[in-house]
């Protein structure tokens, strides 16, 4: 499946995310949203999008959002210290799911960021997480 204009492979790969490809991303303003067509690999066993997997993309997509505010000839890595969801609703097999940051407050030493995960257009989950930045 094509993903929606703006969309191109996401180039930030991880041994957690590989079973999840495709993956796709778009730089939005100051923010990268990550985004998928739902498949069965993503699905727990009632057909809709688990939430570890929703909880994962959501912890990506925020985290490099936020490191996008600072000097990445310095960024050493930024750490998760805490990342809360709540879900609102659910994405099935089919949905394109996007993982949207619409707010980030960079720090000397700690991030913070939230948004939103959309089903086909529809909020399913809220999130905000906090990071530790490292910097040499």
């Amino acid at each position: 499946m094509t993903p929606p204009e703006g969309f191109t492979p996401h180039k930030r790969k991880s041994p957690l995310t590989d079973p999840w490809e495709p993956l796709f991303s778009k730089r939005d303003k100051d923010a990268i949203i990550i985004g998928l067509y739902a498949a069965e690999t993503h699905c727990n066993s009632r057909g809709l999008i688990h939430g570890g997997l929703i909880s994962a993309l959501a912890d990506n997509a925020m985290g490099l959002s936020c490191a996008g505010h600072h000097d990445r000839a310095r960024l050493t890595g930024l750490v998760t210290v805490s990342l809360h969801i709540d879900f609102t609703g659910a994405a099935k097999i089919g949905d394109w799911v996007e993982f949207v940051t619409t707010s980030v407050v960079a720090g000397k030493s700690l991030d913070a960021a939230q948004g939103c995960v959309t089903a086909n257009g529809k909020v399913i989950a809220h999130i905000n997480a906090t990071f530790r930045v490292y910097m040499s």
